[in-house]
Order: structure tokens, then C-alpha cells, then sequence
């Protein structure tokens, strides 16, 4: 990878790495990230999140974390204030997200975000679709997030990171993103593809763990997000991931949800290794369908 002036070129970016991904700008692996964790145009973010346990991340991030890491957490930074409606996680404000990310260094399109976690790149697949939502191109996950790192056999810090203040004023992308009401009109259109990317006991009804409503969106075909991982978390080929998308790679529009638009992130960046890009997140999924239910 070369550098262009001190920048980051996000348009040109093509990251060459060893493992299951390479030539990829959306992945980078433990090793790329070591060589380059000295880079001035790198922010790495700490993205480790528990449902069941709000504060495990920020924990586990305070004892240990990637050297010049910086941590976001998903209730506090990559979403807004639960309301009726909307889902669990709705979209974080713009403007408080722009801010957050400038205050950590980055800059709008030219600083490379590398982001991770521990939980086979849940949360870090919410922090590369809210930059590109904003108009960042230059953001990439870390394949086989933080047990990968540590397997690989790098170093790890408790200290905190210190940053020089970046600009970043977001340039949304509202195509990126459909409500309910567009989910409502489009999904039984034979061109469109609404995907589910829960577990399929989830999709099919048989138990739900968190919403008060069980079941799937009416005309819904289920994609298990983890499947675009292998058993190590590891990120699977592009032809693997090609070939997940090929019985409904033909739609002219694809929309995908979750429990709360969080899992779906991961799917998307699937689809988008896939060669398959357009496609559409529904921010409020099961979450926000179930509470009109």
C-alpha cells in the first residue's frame, strides 16, 4: 500500500495481505495492521460490545486493547437513545458521531479507520457501514478481530491513546438506509430481496431472546449473518462469499435487517466482498417491525 502525500486515497485503496482475504479494501489483516500501526493517516477502533453486558467492552478495552486503539461503544457512539419506535439500536446522530470521530483523530477521507472486536466482527461491521453511510470511504475491519491479533502474537496495551484532533463533517448517504414504511412498500416486489440476518430458530419464531415479538418479516429469506465468517472468525473468501449471495445475487434491490441493525452490518460486508454492492440496510429491523406488531 502506498501512501499519497501523507493521505490516505480512498478510492484507490487496495490493501495486500496474507490469509483468506486478500486484495480487499474492506479487510485487512493482523499483520498489514502491525506495520501500519504507526501510520499518521491510521485510526484503529476498539469496537467490543456485549448485548448482555453494556459495559463488558469498555472493560475489556481499559484492561487491554491494540496499541493507539480508541474505543466506541455501540450504545453510546454508533447508535441513538432508544424511543416507541425505531429499533434498539437506532442510527447515532450524524453530527455527535462526526464529532467523536474527529475528536480521535480521523479525518474526513483521508484518515484509514480500522476497526475490530471479539464478537466475529458484529460491532466492527456497524462502525464500516456508519462510515460509509457518512461518506468515509476509507474504513476497513480487522479480520478475525482481537483473537486473531492475539493468536498472531502481537503486542496489546493498557494505555490510553492520545490524539491529534481531526476534521470529519459528514456527507450522508441516505440510499444506503430504508424505514419501515419503504420495507413495507417494497418487500414483496419480485425484483427485491429482503434478508434476514438472524439465527434461523430467530427467523423461524421458535425463540426470541430479546424482542417481545417472535418471527420474521413476511416474505424474509434468512442469511445467517455468521456464516460470512469461518468457525475461527476469520473472513471467507470472496468466491465463498460470492457463491452464499448467488440464489438471490439477481435482485435488482437487496434490504437487509436484523434484531436492531447491528448483525446486518455484517452481512452487508459480505455482500459487498461479494462484488454485490447496493444493497440497503433496514436501521430499525425485527426491533422496530415487532413494536407496531
Amino acid at each position: 500500500m502506498t501512501k499519497n502525500k501523507g493521505q490516505w486515497e480512498s478510492k484507490s485503496i487496495i490493501w495486500i495481505q496474507q490469509g483468506s482475504m486478500s486484495n480487499s479494501k474492506h479487510i485487512v489483516s493482523p499483520q498489514w495492521l502491525s506495520e501500519h500501526l504507526e501510520d499518521r493517516d491510521v485510526v484503529v477502533v476498539d469496537c467490543r460490545f456485549s448485548l448482555v453486558d453494556a459495559d463488558l467492552g469498555s472493560r475489556e478495552y481499559q484492561e487491554s486493547h491494540i496499541p493507539g486503539a480508541h474505543y466506541l461503544h455501540l450504545n453510546q457512539d454508533l447508535a441513538s437513545p432508544v424511543n416507541s419506535h425505531g429499533g434498539r439500536h437506532p442510527l447515532p446522530d450524524p453530527a455527535q458521531l462526526g464529532e467523536k470521530l474527529a475528536s480521535i483523530g480521523v479525518n474526513f477521507q483521508k484518515t484509514l479507520v480500522v476497526a475490530y472486536d471479539n464478537s466475529k466482527l458484529a460491532f466492527a461491521s456497524r462502525l464500516w457501514w456508519l462510515l460509509r453511510y457518512m461518506g468515509h470511504d476509507a474504513v476497513a475491519v480487522l479480520d478475525g478481530g482481537w483473537s486473531n491479533w492475539l493468536q498472531a502474537g502481537y503486542p496489546v496495551t493498557a494505555e490510553l491513546p492520545t490524539a491529534v484532533r481531526g476534521e470529519f463533517v459528514p456527507q450522508l448517504r441516505p440510499e444506503m438506509q430504508v424505514d419501515i414504511e419503504v420495507v413495507k412498500a417494497r418487500k414483496d416486489l419480485p425484483e427485491v430481496a429482503l434478508v434476514d440476518s438472524r439465527e434461523v430458530d430467530r427467523f423461524l419464531g421458535k425463540y426470541e431472546p430479546i424482542d417481545p415479538v417472535a418471527g420474521h418479516i413476511p416474505g424474509a429469506v434468512n442469511y445467517y449473518w455468521q456464516e460470512a465468517m469461518d468457525s475461527s472468525g476469520k473472513v471467507r473468501s470472496p468466491e465463498a462469499q460470492s457463491q452464499r449471495w448467488q440464489d438471490i445475487q439477481s435482485a435488482q434491490e437487496i434490504i437487509v435487517y436484523c434484531g436492531s441493525g447491528v448483525t446486518a452490518c455484517a452481512n452487508l460486508l459480505s455482500l459487498e466482498l461479494a462484488g454485490i454492492s447496493g444493497a440497503k440496510l433496514y436501521p430499525g429491523s425485527w426491533s422496530d417491525w415487532c413494536s407496531y406488531l
